[in-house]
């Protein structure tokens, strides 16, 4: 993951399709993630409302400074959804695996604050 966390997205108009062979080598590197119509795509489970929110804030922080912007859903009070796709290309660029891994640290560090006792009940 160090490698993709330490890069930054490329500038608007430069990144380039990734061939489903990229895709596929840098899929590992990336869990959490699928391919879901296209996109890579991931659910992420909070405590609460507050915390899915001050996700989804942060995520839209590194969005900014990376400027390449994924789509986001807040669902169930509690369940943040991350869809990413570069539209310059039509499809998957290394942008968005950068900007995926970048995401997945945030969320680790959001999820370190849970503890085995406190998993969320359905609610809202």
């Amino acid at each position: 993951m160090t490698d993709l966390t330490s890069r930054h997205a490329l500038p608007d108009g430069t990144a380039q399709l990734l061939s489903e062979e990229a895709v596929r080598d840098l899929m590992p590197q990336l869990p959490d993630w699928s391919i879901e119509h296209g996109r890579l795509s991931r659910d992420m489970r909070l405590r609460n409302f507050h915390e899915a929110l001050a996700l989804v804030n942060t995520v839209g922080e590194v969005a900014e400074a990376e400027n390449h912007h994924p789509d986001i859903t807040i669902h169930r009070w509690n369940r943040v959804r991350i869809e990413l796709y570069t539209h310059s290309v039509d499809g998957l660029s290394i942008n968005d695996f950068i900007l995926a891994a970048k995401i997945t640290q945030l969320y680790a560090t959001a999820a370190a604050h849970d503890t085995p006792s406190e998993t969320p009940s359905e609610g809202g």
